[in-house]
């Protein structure tokens, strides 16, 4: 681990290149993202064909593969990052990588079947013009599947002030409060691309597995749907067919 984690300002993508070594240990610092990459596929359809392409926006050193699994293992996973040690992790666990910032995706419009964006929109300064490059490559009649962190007061400090100092919890200085994502905000900017999102449901970690979690009885944690997405909130969109 980098000498640097925990010395770089918030929100800084460096710090990724800092914590490569934390990606795949089920105690490390990437833990929950771990969890919530499995309830991610849970929202992801199966393929239309064998080999449809599924664009993985930020996907880090490729927590998503493992649960590209039964009706879900038609899809040619394809992953996009900034960070190159996560990039080569990815590929080493059967992702097709390409280093590329998600304000300049590298593919040709209505490239994709299925996106998904899990806990990536809320570190983006450029929320716009970063919803407006995923809904260019996804194709007409596809399916987006996002993960955020909503821009609420008790997500502020529930999500970063408190959860950075747990066990399981983000990184310090993984995120910037400012940059939080209201889902009524980013359902009216993939509506401006004829991208139509349904409800939001929140996701919260099981309380039971995450104190087995804590005391090394388990190697994951569930998260489990909740009727308020006034935290972690998930949920799918469509394209408009053509």
């Amino acid at each position: 681990m980098s000498s640097r984690v925990g010395q770089r300002v918030r929100n800084d993508p460096a710090q990724y290149d800092d914590l490569t070594d934390e990606w795949w240990p089920p105690h490390g610092r990437f833990a929950a993202l771990h969890w919530l990459a499995r309830a991610r596929a849970g929202l992801i359809p199966a393929p239309p064909r064998p080999g449809a392409p599924l664009l993985d926006v930020a996907c880090g050193a490729g927590l998503l593969q493992p649960h590209l699994t039964g009706p879900l293992s038609g899809w040619a996973h394809v992953g996009v990052d900034l960070s190159r040690p996560a990039l080569h992790q990815a590929r080493a666990h059967g992702v097709g990588v390409a280093a590329a910032d998600v304000l300049r995706l590298p593919f040709a419009d209505s490239s994709f079947a299925c996106v998904v964006a899990g806990e990536v929109l809320e570190h983006l300064p450029d929320l716009p013009s970063a919803v407006a490059e995923i809904s260019r490559v996804l194709a007409p009649g596809g399916t987006l599947v996002v993960d955020t962190l909503n821009d609420t007061w008790l997500c502020r400090i529930a999500m970063v002030r408190i959860a950075e100092r747990l066990p399981g919890g983000p990184p310090p200085g993984v995120h910037d409060p400012r940059l939080l994502v209201s889902p009524v905000v980013l359902k009216d900017l993939l509506a401006r691309h004829g991208v139509r999102m349904h409800p939001p449901v929140g996701l919260r970690p099981d309380i039971g597995q995450y104190l087995a979690w804590l005391a090394r009885r388990r190697s994951d944690v569930t998260m489990r749907p909740t009727g308020s997405v006034a935290m972690v909130y998930q949920a799918t969109a469509s394209k408009d067919a053509a």
